[in-house]
């Protein structure tokens, strides 16, 4: 019997098929991301199961509440259906509702810091047992924001790529409002040209997350979207008013009150967790650097979006791209941005994809979106172990490539190789 020949593998070799396949994107076959999607959603799953199975009343093993952050929406409207809106802000009550909700278990606190409108939704669902709302809140958003992607990249895998997205089981797990937040900016995005009322509707809907609305209103003025506009301005009154005659002046006090808290303690002082915000100015507090060069950074960062965004969005670049740019960077301008808050990046991975499929894809693109579609289970730990953002060097690298694109599209300069790769 002969021996098999050995064969010898060259390193060099190797790691150039590597680097042409990471360039080419050939390693991403469809083959692949089918069962890449269904091993990272079976282990999402698998992990939601096991949090539950080994809770306590809704408590988890770690006395946390199961949902964590969803704690506090539940308490807010707990306390707003007792009348006692206004309490929401106040740090020592809204943690004193929390451990209510739990019967007196010491859970931790989660902070209330959401516009008095909002505690409209909150109030809705403390109507219903802790257990069950918080199911329907994910029953309701999480459907909302796969039909966001799916508007935008119709195809049938879209369904099993965006329920797998690994932002999606972080959001799950804190019962947070990213769902909403990337159906309502998607939504916004989709119908902008098409029904420009029913995006500003969505925008104005959107108010409840602030942060997120910097350089919005600055696109719509430079590219005189006033119908747009007028309908975002009018739901933004329209809900204040509500939520005034709901809950009457004090609650805005409140609120008002409250801003200097979220300012020093859960910004400034990192109180959420510098591993949690995925911004540039946490990086810099990470660093150790201090607040007034902190707040430079990213206002300096901010002041570039604002310039490029409104360049971007004035040229003649396809909308896939403006749509991507304006998502990544709602995400880049805000010094509070979360991991579960990179649901978003799922609205701009779409769009981006869109355009590839249609005008093919430069080198390392689709690997970089990869490495967008999976970065979100990885931040925090990453951060936390190394002190690497990675979340936010993912969503600058995507902006640049969002920007390349553009560029190449409109003709202004050559991006590496002329070649492309369809999809």
């Amino acid at each position: 019997m002969c021996p098999r020949p050995v064969t010898f593998v060259n390193p060099g070799e190797k790691m150039s098929h590597i680097w042409q396949d990471l360039r080419t994107g050939n390693w991403l076959t469809p083959a692949r991301i089918r069962n890449y999607a269904l091993l990272v959603l079976a282990i999402s799953v698998a992990g939601l199961i096991g949090l539950l199975a080994t809770s306590d009343h809704m408590i988890d093993r770690n006395g946390k509440p199961i949902g964590t952050d969803f704690s506090n929406v539940y308490a807010a409207g707990v306390l707003t259906l007792s009348g006692k809106a206004p309490d929401a802000y106040d740090p020592k009550l809204q943690h004193a509702a929390e451990i209510a909700v739990f019967e007196g278990r010491d859970v931790p606190f989660f902070g209330w810091h959401y516009p008095p409108f909002f505690l409209m939704v909150a109030a809705l669902l403390a109507l219903m047992p802790y257990g069950f709302a918080l199911a329907c809140w994910l029953a309701v958003s999480l459907p909302a924001f796969m039909a966001a992607v799916h508007s935008i990249v119709p195809r049938r895998e879209t369904w099993l790529v965006t329920a797998a997205f690994p932002a999606v089981f972080v959001n799950v797990g804190h019962g947070q409002n990213g769902f909403f937040t990337a159906a309502l900016l998607g939504g916004f995005l989709t119908l902008l040209d098409r029904r420009p009322a029913l995006a500003g509707l969505c925008l104005g809907l959107l108010s409840y997350k602030p942060q997120f609305g910097i350089l919005i209103p600055l696109v719509l003025l430079a590219t005189g979207r006033w119908t747009t506009i007028v309908s975002a301005a009018a739901t933004v009154i329209a809900l204040i008013a509500m939520s005034t005659l709901m809950f009457g002046m004090n609650v805005w006090h409140a609120f008002a009150e409250s801003a200097t808290f979220t300012r020093t303690i859960v910004l400034e002082a990192g109180g959420t967790g510098w591993e949690k915000i995925q911004s540039l100015f946490s990086a810099v507090r990470m660093w150790g650097g201090g607040i007034d060069l902190a707040y430079a950074a990213q206002a300096a960062l901010a002041l570039m979006l604002a310039v490029t965004i409104i360049r971007l969005w004035r040229s003649q670049a396809a909308f896939e791209l403006k749509a991507a740019a304006l998502a990544i960077a709602s995400l880049l301008a805000t010094p509070y941005v979360l991991d579960y808050d990179l649901v978003v990046l799922g609205i701009a991975i779409a769009f981006l994809a869109r355009h590839g499929f249609a005008r093919g894809f430069h080198p390392y693109e689709i690997s970089l979106l990869a490495l967008a579609w999976a970065a979100p289970f990885l931040t925090r730990s990453i951060a936390g172990l190394s002190g690497i953002p990675l979340g936010l060097f993912v969503m600058i690298a995507l902006y640049a490539m969002t920007l390349r694109r553009a560029a190449s599209d409109l003709g202004i300069h050559a991006i590496g190789s002329s070649r492309l790769v369809k999809a």
